[in-house]
């Protein structure tokens, strides 16, 4: 320390905190000495640290990561709740405003014209209530699990990168004039990727096994849901969540990223090949 450090002193003299030289202390950092008033006492293992020591301490440690390679969260399911915000605010808007509703359609013919923001915006919208009522519920419950497995931009790349390629087998698979709409592609995306990562770390599927051959059975019953979307999505989901699952760990972060870009990749491949189809 230099001779003028505020927390430095002399005999007769009362130490000053070395941030807050106008107030006494009779309390040093227990790793660099430094006196520290009440406002500057962080806990420590043995004692009370000063901001510095403990900023510097934290850059130095090793990051947490879970065990598929993502940052550990707070538990707070952050992407989680804002992806269902996005889609409660699409789903107002499509009430709202019918031109809104039709601008973020999944729309064939649209898309070939240059309308290309559809295959993304329409995996945010829905018009009925029951819809994105049963796509939320699904998107909280695989959404909170794989958020705190994955990391938050991991997770976010899973949604992201599944209902592309749901909305690209659509644009690929639907025939002239279909529209199509909902966060279902994402939806079966999670569930596919959370059923390769349970089974990874060896728990019980068998429920989640059931439950996908339902929604399947209902996927090619129902005459009104789009297949192609539900399929498109859990594909991506089924090969992401493979790469996340089983990526060596000295590489996972490039086979995690290039699994993704490679997917992307693919979707617009689709859009070329598909808009050469169909154009005029």
């Amino acid at each position: 320390m230099s001779a003028g450090d505020p927390g430095t002193y002399g005999a007769g003299t009362i130490p000053r905190c070395y941030r807050h030289p106008d107030r006494e202390t009779y309390i040093c950092c227990q790793r660099c000495g430094r006196s520290i008033c009440p406002d500057c006492m962080l806990d420590a293992a043995v004692g009370f640290q000063c901001p510095d020591c403990v900023k510097q301490a934290a850059a130095q440690a090793p990051r947490v990561r879970t065990t598929f390679g993502g940052s550990v969260t707070d538990g707070s399911s952050l992407v989680t709740l804002v992806l269902i915000a996005v889609n409660v605010a699409f789903f107002l808007g499509a009430r709202s405003s019918p031109r809104f509703a039709y601008d973020m359609l999944m729309i064939p013919e649209e898309v070939a014209q240059g309308d290309l923001w559809r295959m993304v915006s329409s995996i945010f919208l829905h018009f009925k209530v029951l819809h994105i009522a049963m796509n939320m519920i699904g998107v909280w419950i695989f959404g909170s699990y794989l958020e705190a497995a994955l990391g938050r931009w991991r997770f976010l790349g899973l949604y992201l990168v599944a209902g592309l390629v749901g909305s690209a087998a659509v644009y690929l698979l639907a025939p002239i004039g279909s529209q199509t709409l909902g966060a279902s592609g994402s939806v079966f995306g999670l569930f596919a990727a959370a059923l390769v990562l349970l089974r990874h770390q060896r728990r019980d599927v068998t429920q989640l096994l059931v439950l996908l051959g339902l929604n399947l059975a209902l996927t090619f019953t129902v005459p009104s849901i789009s297949w192609q979307g539900h399929v498109g999505g859990m594909a991506a989901g089924l090969l992401i969540g493979t790469a996340f699952a089983y990526a060596p760990r000295r590489r996972r972060l490039l086979v995690h990223a290039a699994t993704m870009a490679a997917l992307t990749l693919l979707c617009v491949a689709v859009l070329v090949v598909r808009t050469a189809a169909i154009s005029p």
